[in-house]
Formats: structure tokens, C-alpha cells, sequence
């Protein structure tokens, strides 16, 4: 299988199902940035982190993986009906897990300016990201239907990626710097 195809050298891309778009159509921003957001958490795992934050991402980019190809389905050409237990379920996961971590963090009372360290700093990079994710499959929604639990997922992981960034301050030993107005 090669990689290049060249049907895209027109300004299109095929979609699952084989409907062509173009390029610049709001779902490929949607699982385009769905994708970088996947990459963005590929970089935070590649840091020193603990087994377990590195078990949870490898969950997070599955799932990401499984969303991506969900928003690149033209559904009126394949009818499928995605099992979202999986998501739900991770749903969850991600806050349990964040609950588990601000259990061991002390409470915020400012904001706090993004860095530290390169996890860190990954982290609120891919968090910023997810965030685009979200507004970009958000307005998708205005167009066609994207099932709610993919849009909760985004909304739950942004969440997430910003207490994991605390939680590697601390495993860390990095102050956390507060915004000052």
C-alpha cells in the first residue's frame, strides 16, 4: 500500500464512505485537530512520566483514534451504529482518575500561568488543542450529528490534561506559578 494517492492533489479528500470534500470542510478541521490533538498527547508520553499517567494517555489516544474515524464517516454512505460504551466508559475513567489526583493536589485559588517543565508545558499545549477540538466538533454539530458522547469526551479530556499537568508539577517537584491580574 503506498501512502500517496493523489486524488487529494485536487483540494479534496475522501471521506469513509467515499464522499470527497474539500479540504478546508469542517469535519476534516473537526478529526484534523481531533489528530493533532493525538500527536500533542503522543509528545506528553514520550516525557518521564509515571506508569500510570503514560497507561491513561495510551487509553486517551485509542479513543481519540476512534473518534477521529467516527467524524471521517459520511454516515448517509456507511451506516454503522458505533458502540460509545467504550467512551462513555472512559468518560468516567477520566474522572475518577481526576478526582484521584486533585484528592492529592492542594486547591486552586488563581489561575495558573502554563510551564514548568516540558511535560508540563505539553500538556496545556495538548489541552489548548483539545479545546480547539471541541469548539471545531461543536460547530460540526450545526451541521451534521455528532453523537453527544464524543463531545462530552473532548469537554472531559481538556479537563484532564490540565489536572494531569498539575499532577507532574508536583510528582515533579515544580511550584506552580499563579496568574496575577
Amino acid at each position: 500500500m503506498r501512502v500517496y494517492t493523489r486524488t487529494g492533489d485536487d483540494g479534496t479528500t475522501g471521506l469513509i464512505g467515499g464522499t470527497r470534500v474539500k479540504k478546508y470542510d469542517l469535519r476534516l478541521e473537526a478529526y484534523g485537530t481531533v489528530d493533532e490533538l493525538n500527536s500533542w498527547i503522543g509528545l506528553v508520553r514520550s516525557q518521564d512520566l509515571k506508569s500510570e499517567d503514560n497507561t491513561d494517555l495510551i487509553e486517551v489516544q485509542n479513543n481519540l483514534f476512534v473518534i477521529g474515524a467516527l467524524l471521517a464517516t459520511d454516515q448517509s454512505k456507511v451506516k454503522t451504529e458505533p458502540n460509545f460504551n467504550a467512551i462513555i466508559n472512559h468518560i468516567k475513567v477520566l474522572e475518577n482518575r481526576m478526582d484521584q489526583i486533585l484528592d492529592d493536589l492542594p486547591p486552586l485559588t488563581n489561575f495558573l500561568l502554563p510551564g514548568g517543565n516540558n511535560a508540563i508545558s505539553y500538556c496545556h499545549l495538548a489541552r489548548t488543542v483539545c479545546r480547539r477540538a471541541e469548539r471545531r466538533t461543536y460547530q460540526l454539530s450545526a451541521e451534521i450529528e455528532v453523537p453527544e458522547p464524543i463531545l462530552k469526551y473532548l469537554n472531559r479530556l481538556s479537563d484532564f490534561l490540565y489536572v494531569l499537568s498539575r499532577k507532574i508539577a508536583k510528582d515533579c517537584g515544580i511550584e506552580e506559578i499563579p496568574w496575577k491580574s
